[in-house]
């Protein structure tokens, strides 16, 4: 990791501190250009992304199993987002886990600031995400901790307050894991490959990489004139999201507008990540998407990463390629890949286009 990344260029403020100042007009580095600016009133239709039956994706009667493999595909390729009910994992374990992660961002500050973060990692409790200094900052807390592989795991840098904080991240994280691999596999025969193509592509299963990230949106006097996660695309494979079911905040840029995701209860969000575009030659695209914040209601959500083995070189499966499908993109690891986003911070769908091979961008 670059010298650069192993502190912040300046002091780091948290919002959730600036939000409880009772502040009426936000502060000039989280006002975004008049053309980033969410129109809260028009800007967005609410609507629901494909939904899928998960447990119908391993039934018994072929014709439901079919269908439900169909619907994924198409997901997969016409929105790059789908939400999943019946997929298996507890449903008091996601409520319980929401609930331990808003008592912890309403814990006092200095108790909190005991895990504050450095972008060498990101893990603990963070603010904002590029390290270039003067930038753009988006209204929003975190808490990002690794999970997976084993190797890089240091409970110690978990939450220890509230107390049953560890083991909900532990048992939850193992549950949506599970899922991941799940879908993965259902991915890879989609696209006509071997179950376990894309996992032996992201290093097998006990190298693939997951983290979670718990957002924590405070209440903004302005809602208007800033966003909660700037626009992009995921770097990593896919991403597993647990919303708050009572405020809407994910946004999805579809056909060139804005669409506000309605959550629907026990559900997860899924979608795909850049090195799953990559992998499948674009068959499947990565989705540019943001959050919007509320004057009213603070939100909480849970977002678990399922990434590559990061020193792996990724490239589109050679299965997938023919003399008139050539290669979109040129080998990269995940390590230099997500070093840019790392230093810029979020950029939308620059960042995976740049990866196109010569004579393949548009």
């Amino acid at each position: 990791m670059m010298k650069s990344l192993q502190s912040w260029p300046e002091p780091v403020t948290r919002v959730q501190s600036l939000a409880a100042s009772g502040i009426r007009a936000i502060p000039e580095r989280y006002i975004k250009s008049p053309s980033q600016r969410p129109l809260l009133n028009n800007d967005a239709q609410e609507v629901n992304v494909p939904v899928i039956d998960f447990q119908n994706l391993f039934s018994s009667d072929r014709g439901l199993c079919e269908e439900a493999l169909r619907c994924v595909h198409n997901a997969c390729r016409e929105w790059g987002f789908f939400q999943v009910v019946n997929h298996g994992v507890n449903h008091e374990l996601m409520k319980r886990t929401c609930e331990v992660w808003h008592e912890f961002f309403n814990l006092p500050l200095e108790v909190k600031q005991e895990y504050a973060n450095t972008p060498a990692t990101y893990e603990g409790y963070g603010s904002r995400v590029g390290v270039e200094k003067g930038a753009s900052l988006d209204w929003s807390d975190y808490f990002f901790l690794h999970f997976m592989p084993l190797s890089l795991i240091n409970k110690n840098k978990w939450p220890a307050i509230p107390a049953s904080c560890r083991e909900l991240v532990d048992e939850y994280g193992s549950e949506v894991v599970r899922l991941c691999g799940k879908l993965m596999k259902v991915f890879s025969m989609n696209l006509g490959l071997e179950e376990d193509s894309l996992l032996n592509a992201f290093g097998g299963e006990e190298n693939v990489g997951a983290c979670l990230r718990a957002n924590y949106y405070p209440k903004c006097p302005q809602p208007d004139l800033t966003l909660g996660l700037s626009p992009h695309s995921d770097p990593g494979g896919m991403t597993i999201l647990l919303p708050d079911e009572n405020v809407a905040g994910l946004q999805v840029r579809r056909k060139g507008s804005w669409l506000t995701v309605k959550p629907i209860p026990n559900a997860f969000i899924i979608n795909i990540g850049d090195q799953i575009q990559v992998l499948s030659n674009a068959i499947y695209q990565s989705v540019e998407h943001r959050v919007i914040v509320n004057s009213n209601k603070e939100r909480v959500s849970l977002a678990l990463f399922y990434n590559p083995k990061s020193d792996l070189l990724l490239e589109p499966c050679k299965e997938l390629l023919t003399k008139d499908q050539p290669a979109l993109y040129k080998p990269m690891t995940y390590d230099e890949y997500r070093l840019t986003i790392r230093t810029k911070g979020p950029c939308g769908k620059k960042q995976v286009e740049s990866l196109k091979s010569p004579g393949q961008c548009n």
